[in-house]
């Protein structure tokens, strides 16, 4: 005799949702990061301000 687990639809959605929501908080702050923070949080030198400098320059955000 097998046993067979289904698993609950209600939990399904909600894992869903969880991930959903980490990758929009991620995006979020990814966005943030490389186009509105001018250094305000990256200072790690010149290297990371000229990294989210070009990231602006690749995203399309004014910068200059």
């Amino acid at each position: 005799m097998a046993l067979v687990h289904t698993p609950s639809k209600a939990t399904d959605s909600i894992g869903i949702a969880m991930i959903i929501a980490g990758v929009v908080l991620l995006a979020m702050l990814t966005l943030y990061l490389v186009g509105f923070d001018q250094g305000a949080v990256s200072r790690g030198g010149m290297y990371m301000h000229e990294l989210m400098h070009d990231g602006r320059h690749l995203l399309g955000l004014p910068c200059h």
